[in-house]
């Protein structure tokens, strides 16, 4: 793995663009394919109107991107917000009034989002447990399942209209009484073609984005069927031009009510955060170049985003994992990837918003349904009790505590357990926030020994310790004075361990023979027993 330097790593800026046009440019618009109607139904599932998640990706790609801190990261709005935006603009009064209200609390989450990047904490997403992030994003993909069922089966909103999450998973079977046959068969093959597209990627067909398939059948199917004059008007969507709706939209006057309007400033500024932030660490990884990325950098970035893009009416942005891990799939090289993106969005609605108008909204519910699918998988709740019952628990937590409260809620509920958890299997509520970490070196080798407890909540003094060392050394990470280290503490020396090894260093973790993992998970807790 030595020779990772000597690899040529793209150009950044101007010479970027022109050194790697074709291959930045491609990727963009392969991109921009997945990333149009996906906007487009995530604005239309938050209550925005739907030409609202087009500007966000249009600001994300073709300003965001000039100065990100990531280099393949697509920035544009999330479907793991959609249940904020919508509570958002519920708790503000609904309708346009709502819209408004929520987009004024969204622009002071921005500036908060650019003083997070500005105080140095894109490290955020490391003091949070990772079960209760998993749990938190589980819990999103449920209630975004829950609330496109009935836009699939094209039922009337008024039967749904102002439902709580639990009042609407006890509605579905009244959605089926009143399902539209016809829509519903549109999102019902648009559906089957999103979950089965991923076992055609051997073929040619399966080369095209499984979103533009489903508009290539969903679309002719409508027109075939004239949707326009036999079927009601919230089967289609409907987006107006970009230019009437391009304003200075955010209301603050919100600020009258002074808890809802801090609850959301919250909520946006750190779950948004939180998402861009791990998005990050995982496109950093696939990154074929091994490109580090400036976390601090990026929030500032999306920040500034977010910002602009609510003061005009756009949904809040994150570094967006799908679209990523698309973008480089399709071998993009450099933020010009995202650029392009946003910038084949903005030629698209300038000249086609006709056919844009033609989407049947049960299709665009089925390609979010598939999102939720994708984040509520069954096999996240089974990869967490492989590590073990304690990090069910703690993801189960989240989930139920989310729907029934709100995300909020949710993660507190997670991290609270983990808490009690950790003083029950005997660390003290001293060593939970600070862990004595001793650096010693003897020539090319190092020793870090880490004391009384590693979890997640001190994991920030440990891992600082770890980044002040230099690369290419050999060190040992002894870990037998400590009395707990918990499944985040595990996952991110392990991570350390792999991102250190490719730059030609050696990293040896001992002291652990005498504590008992909780599970036979590698990455499980460890408990130290007294014998």
């Amino acid at each position: 793995m030595k020779t990772i330097s000597k690899i040529q790593l793209p150009k950044d800026g101007w010479a970027g663009l022109k050194e790697n046009f074709s291959a930045d440019a491609t990727a963009g618009f392969v991109v921009f394919l997945l990333a149009m109607p996906l906007s487009l139904g995530i604005a239309k599932a938050s209550d925005f109107p739907p030409i609202m998640g087009l500007i966000t990706a249009i600001i994300g790609g073709m300003v965001v991107s000039l100065f990100s801190g990531s280099k393949l990261t697509i920035k544009g709005p999330a479907a793991g917000l959609i249940v904020v935006v919508a509570g958002s603009v519920a708790d503000f009064g609904g309708g346009e009034t709502g819209w408004k209200l929520a987009l004024g609390a969204m622009v002071v989450a921005g500036i908060v989002q650019i003083g997070f990047g500005f105080l140095k904490l894109g490290k955020l997403a490391d003091i949070f447990p990772l079960s209760a992030i998993h749990g938190m994003l589980a819990a999103i993909g449920i209630i975004i399942i829950v609330k496109q069922i009935p836009v699939l089966l094209d039922v009337n909103p008024e039967l749904y209209k102002g439902l709580s999450i639990v009042s609407m998973i006890t509605s579905i079977p009244t959605f089926f009484a009143n399902f539209d046959p016809r829509a519903t068969m549109i999102g019902v093959y648009s559906l089957a073609i999103m979950l089965g597209w991923p076992y055609l990627k051997d073929f040619k067909l399966g080369k095209i984005p499984a979103p533009l398939m489903v508009l290539i059948v969903a679309i002719p199917s409508e027109l075939a069927m004239d949707f326009a004059h036999t079927e009601p008007p919230y089967a289609l969507l409907h987006i107006g031009s970009l230019t009437d709706n391009l304003n200075f939209n955010a209301d603050f006057s919100g600020i009258s009510n002074p808890g809802v309007f801090i609850k959301y400033v919250i909520m946006f500024a750190l779950v948004g955060s939180l998402e861009s932030l791990l998005t990050v660490k995982a496109i950093d990884l696939a990154d074929p170049f091994r490109r580090k990325s400036d976390n601090n950098k990026d929030l500032i970035a999306v920040g500034v985003g977010n910002t602009l893009s609510a003061f005009l009416g756009g949904l809040p942005m994150i570094s967006e994992v799908a679209r990523s891990s698309a973008n480089v799939n399709q071998g993009a090289k450099t933020r010009w990837a995202n650029f392009f993106h946003g910038f084949f969005i903005l030629v698209f609605v300038l000249v086609a918003t006709p056919v844009i108008e033609m989407i049947p909204n049960s299709a665009l519910a089925a390609m979010l349904i598939t999102v939720g699918i994708k984040l509520a998988h069954p096999k996240e709740f089974v990869h967490t009790f492989k590590i073990g019952k304690d990090q069910l628990a703690i993801f189960l937590v989240t989930i139920v505590f989310t729907l029934v409260e709100d995300l909020l809620v949710g993660i507190a509920a997670g991290i609270l357990l983990k808490v009690i958890l950790h003083l029950l299997n005997g660390a003290s509520m001293k060593t939970l926030f600070k862990a004595p970490v001793l650096v010693s070196s003897n020539g090319n080798d190092y020793l870090i020994e880490i004391e009384k407890a590693a979890v997640f909540s001190n994991f920030l003094t440990i891992k600082k310790k770890l980044e002040e060392i230099p690369v290419g050394f050999n060190l040992t990470i002894d870990l037998k004075n400590t009395k707990l280290v918990d499944h985040s503490v595990m996952e991110n020396l392990h991570r350390f361990q792999h991102e250190y090894e490719e730059h030609g260093g050696h990293v040896k973790i001992v002291g652990l023979d005498k504590h008992k993992p909780v599970s036979d998970h590698h990455l499980a807790a460890r408990k130290l027993v007294h014998h």
